[in-house]
């Protein structure tokens, strides 16, 4: 790795765990997914409760396990996200509850299950400025390509776009509003 390469790693690290750092604490958030295909919406209100996890945490610990890497130290730092989701049509769906651990290892978001998988899967990165984080995952045919940003200490806001086969399937977009600290 060149040295430039290694300083725009460093830095792309030192991003993202500063805008985890932030997202700590708990948080209300309004989601709306649409659905492209039959223009479904959904309606869906959680709250979600966000852990800091420094490197070498039993978490990240775990998570490297899960996907075998080498190092488990190489896993930097991360967060634990906990969330309670209530649709906001009842006979939707039944409310939701969950965890998930994400850990950050170079330019890869390790996380313990993906958005519609149980199963581990990693996302490539990139924080084009201090207060955004974007990802792409691709599993099961499928791309997910998420953007989070902070929006000054009480707000973020979150778009995600699932593709299969090049084609856009869903789009969820959230505004979230911090709750506690």
């Amino acid at each position: 790795m060149k040295f430039s390469e290694n300083i725009a790693q460093q830095s792309q690290i030192q991003l993202a765990s500063s805008i985890l750092r932030q997202s700590a604490g708990m948080w209300e958030s309004k989601r709306r997914y649409y659905t492209l295909q039959n223009n479904e919406t959904q309606e869906v209100v959680s709250v979600l409760t966000n852990q800091f996890l420094e490197q070498g945490s039993p978490e990240l610990l775990r998570l490297a396990e899960l996907h075998q890497l080498d190092d488990p130290s190489s896993i930097i730092c991360g967060i634990r996200s906990s969330w309670e989701s209530t649709y906001l049509i009842p006979s939707q769906r039944k409310p939701l509850t969950g965890t998930t651990i994400f850990g950050v290892s170079g330019d890869v978001l390790f996380r313990d299950r993906g958005f519609a998988t149980p199963k581990p899967v990693t996302a490539d990165f990139y924080c084009p400025n201090q207060k955004t984080l974007r990802l792409v995952t691709e599993y099961n045919g499928s791309v997910f390509e998420e953007e989070v940003k902070l929006i000054g200490s009480k707000y973020r806001t979150r778009q995600t776009i699932i593709s299969r086969a090049n084609e856009e399937q869903m789009i969820g977009q959230y505004l979230e509003t911090r709750i506690a600290a």
